[in-house]
């Protein structure tokens, strides 16, 4: 099936149509969710678009967007693509100095920032950024000569009493190939680089990724979403696009840690998330093994390794799937309870997931499959189908989409989701893209004779040892993050003779295992033999999956974990090897002393 192009404001216009008169939003603020109807949305958003054309916001122009998920974050998107300016979202974890640089670098005209808290990043370095001519505070005005929301939508609705016609005639003169938004991937390595992305780009990928939702979006329309994963990274923003497309509410949480407590009260029927979300539900889940005795903890015992054997594309026998629907009378409904209890699928991306996790979730119940792509790509190139999963696959290749493999097992992709280049750089778009419009994905994947797509590795994270032998180190560190006792682990070695891993291991469960409440006071690993013996175990059960140059001889640990703020991650927690590799050089060498 092919396309036709669109843009994204007739995508959700046409979401809209589907749910009049009801809730299209909510944000968590303080603990209370705030619900905005559709009506109110709409009215909001003529307000600010016309607001932003009084203020000389026009087609073209860029302006950045620094801000939370919430329903404001959605309608000065939806507001500047109204009309025609192109929305440049920030995360906000990024330090001012970043922001100073994509500001300036897109050459933003205006610059809309949530709360005080958050604007302090970017206080040293606004009036020192002399394209933008408007800042805008959400709910107030945080630095002399910043406007507020209100103040904006105010200027509209006097525009709009003057010229009644004015919105809607500019939201038409918007077409699929305008520009749509400016993302500003974080990258591993080196400064930013601004992705084009089309309005197009991005309704090609909502519209062929609502094809492979796992569920009837007719029976279910209405039902809510809950949404947690940064707007500004396009994986999120795609898929709240397909939400309202499709008609369903979109829940913005407040807090990371608050999630699993807002799946509960909202209860969706689909949630996208990353890995990390679903490897710490796994955890916990075994973890409660200790807490727990008698006929609570020996069904436990038997339900959980009973889930975990599961094998997304083996049909149980008769007898396991008695097993199987004792086991979910017993211990998987309550374990659905954990996500609200409606939950049909969840679609998990941003890294690796591994097949066990894969497993373990169908296994109790809850359709979970993992897709790929990447900013350039808007995201999605693949993703899972229902009925097609096959374990640490990344599905198959998306309607309009095509894939093949380089010489050197290169992902390279090309459609109408691929992005228009990297803003006023044509050099770094060069490198990525061929003339004939193949994006060079810069990761290594497979693709079996059934057509799934497996991805090995990053081609950058790839390294070699001195003896010669090539290193994939993701497929090694997936295989470890999925334990109980491993919260982040990278596989070192480069010019080395073996692998090597700096772990921050899962402090609380070693200890409860373990029984003690000793702390680590120093890397020496003879300070710490207990913690020492169970990783081992880990590593060489995990080890005996791989060939003999790519385990993992010696490992060190880590006190504090990789976070984003001491810049080890990025906003979508990859890991910076580099920033690693150069902050603990002292502690790598140690284990090739």
């Amino acid at each position: 099936m092919k396309y036709e192009p669109t843009t994204i404001l007739h995508l959700v216009d046409e979401g809209f149509r589907r749910l009049p008169d009801r809730v299209c939003s909510a944000t968590k603020r303080g603990g209370t969710w705030i619900p905005t109807t559709v009506a109110a949305f709409k009215t909001r958003t003529r307000q600010v678009a016309l607001g932003l054309y009084a203020l000389g916001i026009r087609r073209g122009d860029r302006v950045g967007l620094h801000a939370e998920n919430s329903t404001e974050w959605l309608i000065v998107d939806q507001a500047l693509l109204s009309v025609g300016a192109v929305n440049v979202p920030i995360y906000t974890t990024q330090p001012g100095e970043q922001i100073k640089y994509i500001l300036e670098n897109a050459g933003a005209r205006a610059f809309f920032v949530s709360t005080p808290a958050l604007f302090e990043a970017t206080r040293p370095y606004i009036d020192s950024i002399p394209c933008v001519e408007t800042t805008v505070g959400f709910f107030g005005a945080y630095h002399p000569g910043m406007k507020t929301l209100d103040e904006v939508a105010g200027l509209g609705m006097r525009l709009h009493e003057e010229n009644p016609v004015r919105f809607d005639t500019l939201r038409s003169d918007v077409g699929p190939d305008d520009l749509a938004s400016l993302i500003y991937t974080s990258g591993t390595t080196g400064l930013p680089k601004g992705v084009m992305l089309t309005h197009n780009n991005l309704a090609s990928n909502v519209q062929a990724s609502l094809e492979r939702l796992s569920f009837s979006v007719d029976k279910h329309r209405g039902e809510s979403m809950v949404s947690y994963l940064p707007l500004s990274h396009v994986f999120e923003r795609m898929i709240v696009y397909l939400y309202l497309f499709a008609g369903f509410p979109v829940y913005f949480s407040e807090a990371f840690t608050e999630v699993l407590e807002d799946l509960q009260t909202v209860r969706p029927v689909h949630f996208t998330t990353v890995p990390r979300l679903l490897e710490k539900v796994h955890i916990g889940i075994i973890s409660r093994l200790d807490s727990l005795s008698g006929v609570q903890k020996q069904l436990l015992e038997w339900a959980v390794p009973l889930a975990e054997a599961y094998d997304v594309e083996m049909r149980p026998s008769l007898a396991e799937r008695l097993e199987y629907a004792a086991a979910d009378v017993l211990v998987y409904r309550r374990l659905r309870d954990l996500f609200g209890g409606k939950l049909l699928s969840i679609t998990s991306g941003g890294a690796a997931l591994s097949g066990s996790i894969m497993n373990f979730f169908n296994a109790i119940g809850i359709f979970c499959g993992q897709g790929y792509g990447l900013t350039e790509s808007s995201p999605v190139i693949a993703v899972y189908q229902k009925g097609a999963l096959r374990a640490g696959a990344v599905g198959k290749v998306l309607t309009d989409v095509d894939v093949r493999l380089a010489s050197d097992g290169e992902i390279l992709a090309r459609g109408p989701n691929i992005m228009k280049g990297y803003f006023d750089n044509p050099k770094a778009t060069q490198e990525v893209l061929t003339e004939d419009g193949w994006l060079h994905t810069g990761d290594i994947g497979v693709i079996d004779a059934d057509g799934y797509l497996f991805i090995t590795d990053r081609k950058k994270a790839l390294f070699k040892l001195s003896t010669g032998k090539y290193v994939a180190p993701q497929p090694l560190e997936t295989a470890l993050i999925g334990h109980m006792f491993i919260e982040q682990v990278i596989v070192v070695g480069s010019g080395q003779k073996f692998c090597a891993a700096l772990i921050f291991p899962n402090y609380e469960s070693l200890r409860r295992h373990i029984g003690t409440d000793a702390s680590l006071a120093e890397h020496d690993e003879a300070s710490y033999p207990p913690y020492l013996a169970l990783l081992r175990e880990v590593i060489d059960e995990v080890n005996q999956q791989f060939p003999h140059w790519e385990q993992i001889k010696k490992i060190r640990l880590l006190k504090e974990p990789l976070t984003v703020e001491q810049g080890e991650l990025t906003p979508t927690l990859k890991t910076k090897r580099r920033v690693v590799s150069e902050k603990y050089s002292a502690l790598i060498a140690s284990m090739y002393a």
